[in-house]
């Protein structure tokens, strides 16, 4: 698999990462060993997951299959805090709350440090510098050797990549958000902002969580995460008659190019301006190798500009340049 750096630093991440959000709820340990496995077996890399997957169950099971499945050298392990299980405030990026995770997740994942560790959210409530020399603190100690954040919109990233560059302070490499065809909110303001601060995106959920797969063109499938009582509501908002249009859009792509809906959706965004590597999440080994196999895949550029034109974001004033309004 072809490998990309991550933003402008020197970390190398393979183009598409293993996502862990469901492993140790969803997604059992004979699952994930496939899964790990047969990632690996393609060249992948970069596996991410957070302290809260799976209430921490993600980390420890990864930690598990590194001891005896895949060596820890041969992976980039990104994790993140920050979000926190408690409905009356569900960030705390106190500088305490965040380096007290992290050691926590080392723990969990049985390693001393981590390749990649993220804010996993902007918390209101906490001055963003202090969050921010928690990722200084970390990656001086040599528990993290680099940082990012997660789910940042424009300002937050363009102040916290800002911030950053100046004094002795650690360079952002990554900004993770959810991005494809279904949610092209990031080209707003984010985007512009990784490109122009040399951060790279790690787009989540590449395949509008599971939507663009074409799998809810006819109803919901009994084994799908829409059918799980903890995703469905995650995967309903994307079931709507705009939804619907794009979704018929890449299966028509898809028909012409002789492959699936999943590779059409999956490398339109992989290979988006500022893209480093989307994360994809898998309920099975079968199910990824399938993703994984979109290596070979370059969409026409017609197909591109298809696909842009029905997905378009509605982005005016002061978005687009005012004098020509």
């Amino acid at each position: 698999m072809e490998q990309r750096h991550l933003g402008r630093t020197g970390l190398r991440v393979s183009r598409v990462g293993l996502g862990t959000l469901t492993w140790g709820r969803d997604t059992d340990e004979q699952d994930a060993a496939e899964q790990l496995k047969v990632f690996w077996d393609a060249g992948g890399t970069l596996v991410d997951t957070a302290d809260v997957y799976g209430g921490g169950e993600a980390e420890y099971l990864l930690g598990r299959l590194m001891d005896r499945l895949v060596p820890r050298r041969d992976l980039v392990l990104s994790t993140k805090a920050g979000s926190v299980p408690d409905p009356d405030r569900r960030t705390d990026g106190s500088r305490g709350h965040l380096l007290a995770a992290l050691d926590a997740s080392l723990a969990r994942l049985g390693t001393d440090h981590v390749d990649l560790w993220q804010l996993h959210a902007y918390d209101p409530y906490t001055p963003l510098e202090e969050s921010l020399q928690a990722l200084d603190i970390a990656v001086r100690s040599g528990r993290a050797r680099y940082a990012g954040v997660a789910n940042f919109c424009g300002w937050q990233l363009a102040k916290a990549g800002t911030w950053q560059l100046g004094g002795d302070r650690t360079r952002l490499a990554g900004a993770q958000l959810e991005y494809s065809l279904l949610q092209r909110g990031v080209e707003r303001e984010v985007l512009p902002a990784a490109i122009d601060l040399g951060i790279g995106l790690l787009p989540s959920s590449p395949l509008g969580r599971g939507v663009l797969t074409g799998k809810y063109r006819t109803g919901t499938p009994g084994d799908s995460r829409g059918a799980s009582e903890a995703l469905a509501p995650f995967v309903e908002p994307y079931l709507d008659e705009a939804a619907s249009r794009i979704v018929e859009a890449v299966s028509t792509a898809a028909d012409g190019l002789a492959t699936s809906p999943l590779h059409v959706a999956l490398a339109w965004v992989r290979d988006r301006p500022g893209v480093t590597a989307p994360i994809v999440g898998a309920r099975t080994a079968r199910q990824l190798t399938a993703a994984l196999s979109v290596e070979g895949l370059s969409l026409p550029d017609e197909i591109c500009r298809a696909l842009d034109d029905v997905s378009a974001p509605v982005h005016r004033y002061p978005d687009h340049d005012w004098s020509t309004l």
